[in-house]
């Protein structure tokens, strides 16, 4: 069976709060404005056999017509008493939601990824691992801008790749300017059913100098691991111990875009999976990189594929600016080296310092 195919870049291959409206004044009879000379509201008189309400002790500016002011406003008058009005809500955007995937009126860009599916779907599913169950910790989010391209270079680890989900979440969850990952992924996500369309429509692409050109300038932040199954696959004796970078594909690939480079490193995947063993024979049969033994897997059989619940922490540090060289630079290999080898540095270092502050890997 062929071994899987390798990555050109290293040697392994919204949401919108609806705008409040200003409440209406209810005006009364007579007089300029409605009212009296003297300021006060005029008497209504009401028509025989007609009932009068009862006042409701509101201000005329706090007397709004019934679904007026924006959307939270309208959820904590209809929600606080514990009504379903906010069932109902959700209720008929999942239907509307529905109805345009079944009528096709939804978007997709070039590279197949939809914004609405991976907002409302692929998020909300993702979203309970990383909050709830690795407690992710963000750090340095500000380091990633708030418009423009941008490349990501992150560490790579885990012997399945949750980082990368986790990494996504990250992003899209916690940067102010509500920013989306586009993560680079190896030929090998695209080949198995079910999943490569999941990745394409989570807005990955395929991990090749070409594609990742292209998301830069189109003003995308473009993750990448370099390390690639080097990384992923390595033995748990050998844990936050980067692998190589390859020959610097994705720091040519920043200089052609002009786009700042943010390192970036993740702290807990390496335990989620402790790798001891790697059935070589076995991964070669199913056309895998590699088939790991753990700890529980594969002696509990499906329970055994649990990960460890983990405590994350992901930071990202200070861009390195890429803007400033000369277009011939990304065909430098001296300054490809020198660059490359400045990420990698940058990533062991946090790494153990996050390594040093951490208590505990579950805590």
């Amino acid at each position: 069976m062929a071994d899987a195919k390798v990555i050109p870049f290293d040697d392994d291959r919204s949401r919108s709060g609806g705008a409040s409206r200003p409440a209406r004044r209810r005006t009364g009879a007579g007089g300029p404005g409605g009212g009296r000379g003297d300021g006060s509201a005029a008497p209504v008189s009401a028509l025989p056999g007609a009932q009068v309400p009862e006042p409701s002790g509101l201000s005329p500016e706090a007397e709004a017509e019934p679904g007026e002011g924006g959307p939270e406003a309208r959820r904590g008058a209809v929600d606080a008493d514990g009504s379903s009005g906010g069932w109902e809500r959700r209720i008929a955007g999942g239907l509307a939601f529905l109805r345009r995937r079944v009528t096709g009126d939804y978007d997709v860009d070039e590279f197949g990824y939809d914004e609405e599916l991976t907002d409302q779907v692929l998020m909300s599913v993702l979203r309970p691992l990383a909050d709830t169950y690795f407690r992710v910790e963000v750090k340095g989010i500000e380091n990633i801008p708030s418009d423009g391209g941008a490349l990501i270079v992150a560490n790579h680890s885990g012997t399945l790749p949750l980082d990368g989900l986790m990494l996504q979440v990250a992003v899209h969850d916690n940067h102010p300017a509500d920013r989306h990952l586009r993560l680079l992924a190896a030929d090998l996500v695209f080949h198995l059913p079910v999943v490569n369309e999941l990745a394409r429509k989570a807005g990955h692409t395929l991990a090749c100098a070409e594609d990742a050109q292209r998301l830069l300038e189109m003003g995308e932040i473009v993750g990448v691991m370099p390390e690639g199954f080097k990384g992923i696959g390595k033995p748990f004796g050998e844990r936050y111990k980067l692998q190589r970078f390859g020959r610097g594909g994705f720091v040519s690939t920043a200089l052609r875009a002009g786009a700042p480079i943010v390192p970036c490193s993740i702290v807990g995947a390496e335990e989620i999976y402790p790798m001891i063993g790697n059935a070589k024979t076995l991964a070669r049969l199913l056309g895998f990189p590699y088939f790991p033994i753990t700890p529980t897997f594969p002696w509990l059989g499906p329970l055994g594929a649990l990960p460890l619940p983990t405590k994350w922490t992901i930071q990202f540090g200070e861009p390195i600016p890429t803007d400033g060289y000369p277009p011939e630079a990304a065909e430098d290999p001296m300054l490809m080296f020198n660059l490359t080898d400045q990420v990698r540095e940058q990533i062991q270092h946090t790494l153990y310092k996050l390594l040093v502050q951490r208590r505990s890997v579950f805590f």
